[in-house]
């Protein structure tokens, strides 16, 4: 009777520890929201590059890469940032991960069946002292928040998501004074101010 209960639980056991047929195959990505203000046109801005490849070839996005095997996600935003800019004060820090079925055309079931996860950071950076890099690429640009192309991707999102943090931030964080000058005048923080709160 007790030999017979045994092979029942190991049975039952090892259909729990059955490994799930139906797991999703991953590619890691990053994507970063670059943001600075231009406090002379009172505008917050966000740097985005021209995709050269597919999908969504010559159409705007957020700087982004896959990630390398044996990197991290820190370092894969890292090695974003210093290809697209060259910065003294730069405030990052991660955002969001964005998963969702479909985010991606490469996902179609015509294609290699890969899902595609993005784990998105933001950054601020003073805009007078940053200087864009445009090795590797035919478009890298400053674009106002309130006036973005058509973006790929879901970055439209992201950069949305980014927006709110940064206006929370700015709430209960000292993050302005990251971009700010060493000195300011008071209507240079109530510029970058109002450019981030709207």
């Amino acid at each position: 009777m007790a030999d017979r209960q045994n092979r029942k639980s190991s049975r039952s056991s090892l259909k729990t520890a059955a490994p799930e047929t139906n797991l999703a195959d991953f590619r890691v990505g990053v994507d970063n929201a670059i943001f600075s203000v231009d406090t002379e046109l009172n505008r917050l801005l966000v740097l985005l590059v021209m995709r050269q490849e597919e999908p969504f070839l010559g159409r705007w996005s957020l700087p982004g890469t896959l990630v390398r095997q044996g990197e991290s996600l820190e370092k894969a935003a890292d090695r974003v940032l210093s290809e697209k800019i060259r910065a003294r004060n730069l405030y990052l820090e991660q955002l969001y991960t964005f998963g969702g079925p479909g985010r991606d055309p490469r996902e179609a079931a015509e294609s290699y069946g890969v899902r595609y996860l993005s784990v998105s950071y933001f950054a601020l950076v003073r805009y007078a002292e940053a200087e864009l890099i445009a090795d590797g690429v035919s478009g890298i640009a400053w674009y106002p928040v309130s006036q973005l192309p058509e973006l790929a991707f879901d970055h439209q999102t992201i950069i949305e998501y980014g927006h709110r943090r940064l206006r929370n931030k700015l709430e209960y964080s000292p993050v302005a004074f990251d971009v700010l000058p060493e000195q300011f005048t008071l209507n240079d923080l109530y510029q970058l101010y109002t450019s981030i709160l709207g």
